[in-house]
Formats: structure tokens, C-alpha cells, sequence
């Protein structure tokens, strides 16, 4: 009977806390579902483009393919491979086709080399013997490990994942303890409060950034080709947006277990649309979903500076969108803060 009495309460519990009841339910079919529409997309079907001096055989192999091929010249498509608007460009010289990869993905990279090889084993004889393939990187190289390619989105994932978690269940803490409503009985302003809370968690959150980062680039030896202070810089802004994102979601929460259940609903499916997976393999509607969600502005800047070296006209408007996040939650925070107190 005692045991029984317990398993009664269990369920009570349960029943009365409908949040939890429902997630446990809905959540795990909500990412499954994700997922069943992220690997169940289309095979990705390389872009490239090629030069009118491939002769006519090769280049009629390449339109049999899965590939998407376009003549265009040299000056043209060097700057679609710069703008990662297609995967590859194809010219000759004599008897040497010279491939280049844009390189960034190893995958798509793999998926390119492989085409073209099997068009070209469609050549007759006396072209096929005496062709040889070079191959040219625009970024990366043949050498670049998968981990290389990931590792910029894994780096920001984390990031966001672990602040937001830490953010979300200390403010959480704050407000169950007392302290919250006891500052807001304070003549202090609502948006005193959250910069102070801002300020005072994005101290540590910001050395939190720094030290992932370094130990990702410098210990594990992951691709850097860029600059280290535009790693800080975006890796501090995703911080800062998990950090608002966070504290801002812990004001419709009542305990612990309620702020845990915001992660599959907010950052779960983040990963998917963050650039871990391949988004041209997506729907287009699917895709679209990716430009609501900060990580995925987060990754892209982490890419371009880590793998494409490049600087801030790349990484600008994916700075000033994290930027623009972090100042929305900010605000709403203020506005979360009516619950507590309404001057």
C-alpha cells in the first residue's frame, strides 16, 4: 500500500504538470519528425561550371550525370566559387583537366572529383589515356578532415547550448530564491536589472566562448585560417544571444525541469539548420526556417572565417544579426519583467 501511495502521487504529479506531460509526448515526435525531413531530403547534386574549351564529349558525360553543369568563363565562375554559388570549375590545357573545388565541404568536394571521374571514363580510348586530371582547392585541401568542416558549427553549438542551459537555470534560481523580486522592490528600472544580469553572466559567458575556441583551434589543431579576435568577436555574440535567449525563457518557467524542456523545443533544432547538415539536400520552405535561428548565423561566420579566411565584409551581416537577437531578447526581457513588476 505504501508503494502504491507512491506511484498514486507519481502520477498526480504528473497529470497536474501538463507542460511536462505534453513534452514528454510531443518533443521527442517534434524531433523525429526534424529529422525524418532533414535525411530524408534529396541527393545533393553538385554545381559546376565548366569552360568552352572542354571538349564536347567530356562536357556532354558531365550533363549525363547527377550534376548541375554550365559553361561560363574562367573570370565568371572564380567568382561564383568565391561566392560558394557553385562547387566546381572545370577547364583544359592541353591534354590536363584542371578542376577547381571551392573546398570548404570534403563531401561535396568528394562528390565533384567522383563525378567527373566517372565521365570521364566515358572518353574513348585515345583521350582517356593520355588525359590527366589536376585538381585546384580555392579553400581547404585534399587533406581536410570532416572534423575540419564541422568542427566551426560544433564550436557554436556548444557554445549556445551550454550558456543557454547555465543562463536560463541560474536566472531561474534567482527568481525562486527571492532575490529577483527583492531587487525589483528596489527603486531600480526594469532594464537596469537586465543589463546588470547581462553584464554580470556575459563576463563569464565571455571567457567561457574564449577558452572553447582556443582549446578547439590551438589543442585540437582544428582549421584556422582566418583571424582569432572575428572567432572571439562572433563566438561572444552567440554567447550573448544564448545568454538573453535564455534568461528570457526562464520567466515562463516554474522549476528546473521546465527550463530543460525549452531545450528540445530551442535548441535541438537549431543543429539542423545550423550548417551540420547539408540545407541544399532540404525543401526550400525547409530551409528557410534556418534564417530565424541564431546558430545559424553563428556557423556561417565561424565557417567563413575559420575555413575561408576571410575578414569582416564576410561575417558582417551574420554579426549584426546576432547583435539584432541579442538586443530583441534583451528587450523582451524588460517586457518578461511586467510578470514581477508593472513599473
Amino acid at each position: 500500500m505504501r508503494i502504491q501511495a507512491i506511484v498514486v502521487r507519481i502520477i498526480r504529479q504528473f497529470f497536474r504538470d501538463k507542460r511536462t506531460l505534453a513534452l514528454m509526448i510531443i518533443a521527442p515526435m517534434f524531433v523525429l519528425f526534424l529529422m525524418d525531413l532533414v535525411f530524408n531530403g534529396e541527393t545533393y547534386e553538385p554545381e559546376i561550371a565548366i569552360d568552352s574549351n572542354v571538349p564536347q564529349q567530356l562536357a556532354d558525360a558531365l550533363q549525363e550525370t547527377d550534376a548541375h553543369v554550365t559553361t561560363m568563363t574562367k573570370k565568371k565562375a572564380m567568382d561564383k566559387l568565391d561566392e560558394q554559388q557553385i562547387d566546381a570549375f572545370i577547364d583544359m590545357d592541353k591534354m590536363t583537366l584542371r578542376i577547381t573545388l571551392e573546398g570548404s565541404d570534403p563531401s561535396v568536394s568528394k562528390q565533384v572529383l567522383m563525378t567527373v571521374q566517372k565521365a570521364a571514363q566515358t572518353l574513348m580510348p585515345p583521350m582517356k589515356q593520355t588525359l590527366t586530371i589536376d585538381t585546384v582547392y580555392m579553400y581547404g585541401s585534399e587533406h581536410m578532415a570532416l572534423f575540419d568542416n564541422f568542427g566551426p558549427v560544433l564550436i557554436g553549438f556548444f557554445i549556445f547550448f551550454f550558456v543557454f542551459l547555465i543562463a536560463g537555470v541560474s536566472f531561474l534560481r534567482e527568481r525562486t530564491s527571492g532575490t529577483l523580486e527583492r531587487l525589483l522592490a528596489t527603486p531600480l528600472k526594469r532594464w537596469e536589472i537586465v543589463i546588470g544580469y547581462v553584464i554580470g553572466f556575459g563576463i563569464f559567458t565571455t571567457i567561457q566562448a574564449s577558452l572553447i575556441s582556443s582549446f578547439a583551434i590551438y589543442v585540437l589543431d582544428m582549421m584556422m585560417e582566418g583571424s582569432m579576435l572575428y572567432v572571439l568577436l562572433v563566438t561572444f555574440l552567440l554567447a550573448m544571444t544564448a545568454l538573453t535567449l535564455g534568461t528570457l525563457l526562464s520567466a515562463f518557467a516554474n522549476n528546473e525541469l521546465q527550463m530543460i524542456q525549452f531545450i528540445p523545443l530551442v535548441v535541438v533544432p537549431q543543429v539542423f539548420f545550423s550548417g551540420l547538415f547539408n540545407l541544399d539536400t532540404m525543401e526550400p520552405w525547409l530551409r528557410s526556417i534556418g534564417v530565424a535561428m541564431p546558430l545559424y548565423y553563428g556557423a556561417d561566420a565561424l565557417r567563413e572565417i575559420m575555413i575561408r579566411g576571410k575578414g569582416w565584409e564576410a561575417i558582417s551581416f551574420d554579426v549584426s544579426v546576432l547583435v539584432g537577437f541579442s538586443l530583441l531578447f534583451m528587450i523582451l526581457n524588460v517586457l518578461a519583467l511586467k510578470k514581477y513588476r508593472k513599473l
